[in-house]
């Protein structure tokens, strides 16, 4: 068996896989990388010097065998770093986590207010509020098994985030189109089955209960209308629902 490095200074080669490879630096992406050490380091650890978060981290190989983040790297090893995987099953092989990103639920931090609306309006279970502190994210990421989706990398460092993405773009659709393909989602959308507000599921209601609260034209124009069961916002398919259906049909070709 192998013993942990002492003052020989010993290396290791790391090759990370798909967009893992977006956290480093460009000079060393889709290539080996190489981690030099005194002391042997957790492969997490060893993951996460290169800028590369756990939580994006599905399986990890070193020298042919799946391991856990706990494993401790050796002089020679040679580590294969794999993202999540949501259309291939690798359920034969070890994985990092108890259980993989399946029935997905999530939380957004501050700054993707636009896209925690759009994810709702396909039907996903998204918590956002403008004023979530870090800590908060990620106690609701943790104890909610929720996705923890951010543009703050060193936020998905954080030792109790297990599930946890880096959003690439910085355009609200563009980010929106980045997660349905990074997660496959498409399969499972629910257009306009929550509100874009408080994240409720919306329920059928007759238009006589809520007439009072419609202007003249949407009250002559509409017949069928939702109601949140959280906030009370009325919805009914206007143009803007219209335009909506059509990107999200573009958005599930794409």
């Amino acid at each position: 068996m192998k013993t942990p490095a002492g003052s020989r200074l010993a290396r290791a080669c790391i090759r990370f896989y798909a967009e893992l490879n977006d956290h480093l630096l460009p000079s060393d992406r889709y290539r080996e990388v190489e981690k030099t050490f005194f002391v042997s380091p957790t492969v997490k650890d060893a993951i996460e010097s290169f800028g590369v978060p756990h939580s994006e981290v599905e399986l990890i190989v070193i020298n042919g065998e799946s391991v856990g983040f706990g494993q401790l790297l050796h002089d020679g090893d040679r580590v294969a770093v794999y993202p999540v995987f949501e259309s291939v099953d690798v359920t034969p092989e070890l994985r990092v986590r108890e259980r993989p990103l399946r029935d997905l639920k999530f939380v957004l931090d501050v700054h993707l207010g636009k896209l925690a609306g759009y994810l709702r309006m396909l039907g996903f279970d998204v918590v956002y509020r403008n004023d979530a502190s870090d800590p908060e994210l990620v106690r609701i990421s943790s104890e909610e098994q929720r996705v923890l989706l951010t543009r703050d990398r060193g936020l998905l460092m954080h030792s109790a985030i297990t599930h946890g993405y880096w959003v690439r773009a910085t355009d609200s659709r563009r980010q929106a189109a980045e997660l349905v393909r990074r997660f496959d989602l498409k399969s499972a959308f629910d257009p306009f089955s929550r509100c874009i507000a408080c994240n409720t599921l919306l329920h059928r209601v007759e238009k006589a209960a809520v007439a009072e609260r419609l202007q003249p034209r949407t009250a002559e124009v509409f017949q069928e209308f939702l109601r949140c069961g959280g906030c009370g916002r009325i919805f009914w398919k206007g143009s803007h629902y219209r335009r909506m259906r059509q990107w999200i049909a573009q958005l599930a070709e794409s």
